[in-house]
């Protein structure tokens, strides 16, 4: 019974510990990925500038879409610790 306890709580913490790391891998990914936006909208103006607000309001669009499924993973995370 002792070790059927003990591979439950193992269980447990693996299950934590892989929701904090999964939280974590989310942002970072996302930071990188909004970096990436800015960098490729930068470059994209750089070589078109008169399509400035085209090319703004379609970063704003991506940055906001690369947030919505970051912020869901991040929820996501957070339960599995907390569940």
């Amino acid at each position: 019974m002792a070790v059927l306890m003990n591979t439950i709580m193992l269980a447990s913490d693996l299950a934590k510990a892989g929701g904090a790391i999964g939280a974590g891998i989310a942002a970072l990914g996302a930071g990188m990925g909004i970096g990436q936006i800015g960098k490729g909208a930068v470059e994209a103006i750089a070589r078109q500038p008169e399509a400035v607000s085209d090319i703004r309001a379609n970063m704003i669009l991506t940055a906001a879409f690369v947030e919505g499924v970051a912020l869901f993973a991040v929820i996501a995370g957070i339960l599995a610790i907390f569940a």
